[in-house]
């Protein structure tokens, strides 16, 4: 009897460790989902690494490290986890739509059409597998191919706009300009907000000479994608032909405000303030050009008629001789280079250029004509036209952009994010607040103050040095904050473990708490928090870093119904007032209210509280932003400006690009 009750307590324990070993993997796999929600892709692959450690055989750590992975775009990285992930579970469809997609980074368009195969025998109604399995094919140049895919694309989806566009792309491919002209408004028809369709039907416009409509396409793009520069230049180039002139000044100005190392823009700007006589800064332009392509002969002799004209003729000269020692035949710019010559009194030197001239006419009119050797020819190939008698005519790029889009749920590159219409982080304690733009705002309270003092003398009672740990400051916390702190929370456990003092305990936790809510830890950060306000009910710190905590969950939390959600904004609502009726003039907590009412789409309760806490503090600068970015989405334009620029004044640099935004920009 005795060793079945042994039996018995040795099977419990075991019990016990496996569903403990178990509940630990799923705290870090949430604390990992919610740091990748705000885009803290190294912290969150740090809980990963340890779900994996600890239960290898999971495929769901595995596939949320391919994703951290593959936003921070190692490609190959994420390719090998999604495939691990797989292996171990071949039945999940989103684990070939992420391998698929990390694979065509790679240009693996043969190994991404495999994932996308295996999937449609999965799921066969899945519209976005059939595409990018087309987009794939088109990558690869089998034309035909595509024709075929887009064709059962178009049979299945008929609503479905971005098969018409591929099936244009492969006519253009094939030089049957109708035909594409034909699809893209076809898919124009089904979607006329189609950013790629409208620049390649203004780029075929563009290509046919139909000026006009080539400038309303591009017109519609620049709605839809304003901080498109090479949008801006076709069009420049379209308003010329139709004698747009000052059309087309503004908007080489644009695109090089956007782009200002663009070639294009400044080579052909500098023909247009060329041809409306403003000399000077023609030069200027082709001054640029020149220093990035020393031997861009277009430039060169676009430049050297320039200081002609201008009265440097040393300089013309100079630049004229560089064309000539590549292209010793060119006439034009013999008899400007001779001029030059006689205008300076160098009669001997411009005698010789003439009699150049003289022979290569005379060699014409016997029928010798004189070419360009290959060594020339090669020499030049870089450049669009190797006619430098073409030297006044507007350039196009000839280069396509063929960067296609692709339909998944994981098309984003987190390097490449402009600013985006996104409201400040919360204000609270942390371990790691970052610096939000160029803003040298700090801020400041007194509470928080207070307690950083009393916790730095805990410490120091523990033998602990303060550099040992990054004590909590009043900072930012939210998208892309935080960092790793497992060390960190193992030292400051030790310390509650050894602490003796209820005050000090109760310190200890806060700090704890304020640590693990920094690295999204917001389940472990609550339990020290609930603890503390069950022993000490009016803590406010305690309080205020648990209604954030909170705040961060709910939004994080899409499985919550209507009704929770409900419950949980009434009840930190309710938290937020608690503190206020006791600390009146807290401007961070008018702001971190408002900032939660914002986010939920609440904006005229926002702005108010937002414009109390910046009446507080009116250097605040995600006051202003967030109060800016909330009358914009209520529709209030101008007041929108009015904070945003200051916003801008006061570091937010983020804030001039909404700015610059066509909601704004009108």
């Amino acid at each position: 009897m005795i060793r079945y009750k042994s039996l018995i307590v040795v099977l419990l324990l075991c019990f016990a460790v496996v569903a403990n070993a178990q509940y630990k993997v799923e705290r870090l796999l949430l604390s990992g989902r919610v740091a990748l929600y705000y885009e803290d892709y190294v912290l969150s692959i740090q809980y990963f690494n340890q779900a994996i450690s600890q239960k290898p055989w999971q495929w769901e750590p595995w596939q949320l490290r391919a994703v951290a992975k593959f936003y921070l775009e190692d490609w190959q990285g994420a390719e090998t986890d999604a495939t691990k992930a797989i292996e171990l579970n071949p039945y999940v469809l989103s684990l070939y739509d992420l391998r698929g997609m990390s694979r065509i980074r790679q240009k693996k368009f043969d190994e991404a059409i495999q994932d996308y195969s295996s999937a449609i025998k999965m799921q066969p109604d899945n519209q976005n597998f059939w595409y990018n399995r087309a987009v794939c094919y088109m990558e690869k140049g089998e034309y035909d191919t595509v024709q075929i895919h887009t064709d059962s694309l178009i049979s299945k989806w008929s609503k479905f706009a971005a098969p018409y566009l591929l099936k244009a792309e492969t006519y253009l491919h094939q030089t049957d300009t109708v035909k594409a002209t034909e699809w893209i408004d076809k898919s124009l028809e089904i979607d006329a907000y189609n950013v790629n369709a409208l620049r390649v039907r203004a780029n075929i416009a563009l290509y046919m000479g139909q000026w006009k409509e080539a400038d309303e396409f591009l017109t519609k793009t620049l709605s839809l994608s304003p901080k498109d520069a090479s949008s801006y230049i076709n069009r420049a180039l379209a308003r010329q032909r139709i004698n747009n002139l000052r059309g087309a000044m503004s908007d080489y100005d644009m695109a090089l405000d956007i782009n200002p190392n663009s070639f294009l823009g400044h080579y052909n700007r500098g023909l247009l303030r060329q041809q409306v006589g403003d000399d000077n800064r023609a030069i200027e332009d082709f001054n640029y050009v020149l220093e990035f392509e020393p031997n861009n002969i277009m430039a060169l002799v676009n430049r050297a008629t320039l200081l002609d004209r201008t009265g440097n003729l040393r300089g013309a000269i100079r630049d004229y001789s560089r064309v000539l020692e590549k292209f010793p035949d060119f006439i034009t710019g013999l008899a400007r280079r001779a001029q030059c010559y006689r205008r300076l009194g160098m009669i001997a030197k411009a005698e010789m250029d003439e009699f150049h001239i003289l022979r290569l006419q005379m060699d014409k009119h016997l029928g010798i004509q004189h070419r360009w050797s290959k060594g020339k020819l090669s020499a030049m190939r870089k450049l669009s036209d190797i006619d430098p008698e073409k030297y006044s005519m507007n350039v196009i790029d000839d280069h396509v952009d063929e960067s296609r889009e692709y339909k998944s749920e994981y098309r984003g590159k987190v390097q490449n994010r402009q600013a985006t219409e996104s409201y400040m982080p919360y204000i609270v304690m942390t371990t790691n607040s970052r610096q939000i733009g160029m803003s040298s705002y700090s801020p400041f309270d007194k509470n928080v103050e207070e307690y950083r003092s009393k916790l730095q003398k805990d410490l120091a009672h523990s033998n602990v040095s303060a550099s040992a740990v990054q004590l909590p400051v009043l900072g930012n916390i939210g998208e892309g904050t935080g960092v790793s702190t497992f060390d960190e929370v193992e030292r400051i456990s030790r310390l509650i473990d050894q602490s003796s003092n209820e005050s000090e305990t109760m310190r200890l936790l806060l700090f704890r708490a304020i640590a693990y809510s920094s690295a999204h830890n917001f389940e472990d950060a609550r339990k020290d928090l609930n603890t503390i306000l069950s022993t000490v009910p009016g803590n406010s710190l305690a309080l205020w870093q648990d209604i954030i905590c909170r705040a961060m969950m709910d939004e994080f939390d899409r499985s919550a119904t209507p009704m929770e959600h409900q419950m949980r904004r009434a009840s930190i609502l309710g938290d937020f007032d608690m503190i206020l009726s006791s600390d009146p003039n807290n401007a961070f907590i008018y702001y971190c209210k408002g900032t939660f009412l914002a986010r939920q789409g609440e904006f005229k309760d926002a702005i108010s509280l937002l414009s109390k806490a910046i009446e507080i503090d009116p250097g605040l600068p995600q006051g202003y932003f967030n109060r800016g970015l909330a009358y914009m989405q209520s529709g209030d334009i101008v007041k929108a400006k009015k904070d945003f620029s200051i916003a801008g004044e006061k570091g937010l640099y983020s804030a001039y690009s909404i700015l610059k935004s066509s909601k704004l920009s009108k």
